[in-house]
């Protein structure tokens, strides 16, 4: 056996029981109502973006780099557990009660931010925003992927990623917008508090639950058109693999999981490094709360927004070029914003740095959903995820460290490198995963 046979599917409940469609039209209502779920994910972190870095600078007078970003190693560090674990519970409990918990876990965030006494509250809060984003992003990316169906799954993650992304964006500009005027505590995190309420109250009152449609699409899809890498199964082994087995596939068997997996990682280890440093880099230079709050919007603004062509395109050319060329395009914008000195230099540079992940972000999601089996696909997502959030925690750590012992721009031209070096993986490893495009080695 390999990774992709699966047990048949449930039957249906009862003869009143309505049939399962795969499909964006079929599922439109569900779908839409997710992607409102998902930019109020966004939104709950977009109120960390512009504000945060300069609360440990101001608030807490934190002055070395490696202490102010423990909020970022803590809230990758826990995303990327969660994240693992979001897929196995959502296989075994279903998609809509892991949502609810992520939303119940965010409730004391907003305060925590707001209140807190000590930079140790807002470490604590990074956590707690940590499992929420692992628990909600993860099961409505699940869902989706669940509800579309192979024949637009870019497209599908396309407009997930960019709801979730322009909500950041459009956070990050409010809350600054907000701090130049009332301070950094504690208005800008009442707009958090919003997001959070509503999330909950819509995830718990309209989401319906989607495992049935991956089951759906599993009983049409027996096997994976390409094997992912396993040993024959023993006489007598279940059908469905282990997540041990999984997780080997998606970080080292399979070239095109794992090429996924270290793409994903190294994005994240960017956006840290554009969440954490690029603020501080930016009031050194003497710009003002406003235009700070602009360049931290205008990356995932153009994140955002792009997504939703490239998820698109991703399903009509393939994915494993645009992932590399937009690895590539990220490392030459890290490379503009370090010899940056000027807001209009780094708004281009963070214009192409949102270009670049958009051409990345939706695609490496959509090579997962292209390999992966529907029987074990949520717990490749929960892996995938977990190497790449854990971008974020280890962004944080090595960005702090190269910016305490040489310069925040010596941090940010080592990202780039390492940025660089992941392009030329995925071009090297991944081979073609979009069952029109075909297939590589």
């Amino acid at each position: 056996m390999t990774l992709g046979t699966l047990a048949p599917p449930t039957p249906p409940a009862g003869p009143e029981e309505r049939p399962i469609r795969l499909g964006l039209r079929a599922n439109l209502a569900q779908f839409g109502l997710l992607v409102a779920v998902n930019a109020l994910v966004g939104g709950t972190l977009g109120q960390e973006r512009t504000v945060l870095p300069l609360l440990a600078d101001r608030v807490f007078h934190l002055s070395a780099h490696t202490g102010a970003l423990t909020y970022i190693l803590a809230f990758g560090a826990t995303k990327a557990v969660t994240n693992f674990f979001a897929g196995t519970l959502s296989d075994r409990y279903g998609r809509k009660p892991v949502l609810v918990a992520g939303w119940l876990v965010a409730l004391p965030v907003p305060a925590m931010l707001a209140w807190g006494p000590t930079w140790g509250w807002i470490v604590a809060a990074n956590v707690l925003l940590g499992v929420n984003q692992g628990l909600t992003w993860s099961t409505t990316v699940i869902m989706k992927i669940d509800l579309a169906g192979p024949a637009r799954r870019g497209l599908a993650m396309g407009l997930n990623e960019a709801s979730g992304y322009l909500a950041v964006a459009v956070t990050a500009t409010a809350t600054g917008a907000i701090a130049a005027h009332w301070g950094l505590r504690p208005a800008p995190f009442l707009i958090g508090a919003a997001y959070v309420a509503l999330g909950l109250g819509l995830a718990a009152a309209a989401v319906r639950e989607t495992r049935e449609h991956a089951r759906a699409e599993a009983a049409t899809r027996p096997v994976v058109a390409r094997p992912v890498a396993a040993p024959p199964a023993a006489v007598g082994e279940p059908a469905a693999p282990g997540t041990a087995r999984i997780a080997r596939a998606v970080s080292l068997g399979d070239r095109a999981l794992s090429a996924a997996s270290w793409a994903g990682m190294v994005n994240n280890l960017n956006d840290a490094l554009a969440w954490g440093i690029f603020p501080l880099l930016y009031a050194a230079h003497g710009l003002d709360l406003g235009r700070i709050g602009i360049l931290a919007a205008l990356y995932p603004a153009v994140w955002g927004a792009g997504q939703m062509l490239t998820g698109w395109w991703s399903d009509h050319i393939g994915r494993k070029h645009l992932i590399t060329a937009g690895m590539l395009l990220q490392a030459a914008a890290l490379g503009l914003v370090a010899v940056g000195t000027a807001f209009p230099v780094w708004a281009a540079a963070q214009a192409l740095l949102g270009a670049g992940t958009a051409l990345v972000y939706p695609t490496l999601l959509a090579v997962i959903g292209d390999v992966a089996h529907p029987a074990w696909r949520a717990r490749a997502v929960g892996v995938y995820r977990l190497w790449r959030d854990g971008g974020f925690a280890i962004g944080a750590l090595v960005a702090g460290v190269l910016a305490d012992a040489y310069g925040l721009t010596a941090a940010i031209w080592a990202v780039a490198a390492v940025t660089a070096a992941a392009g030329a993986t995925v071009a090297l490893r991944m081979y073609e995963t979009h069952p029109k495009a075909g297939r590589e080695g």
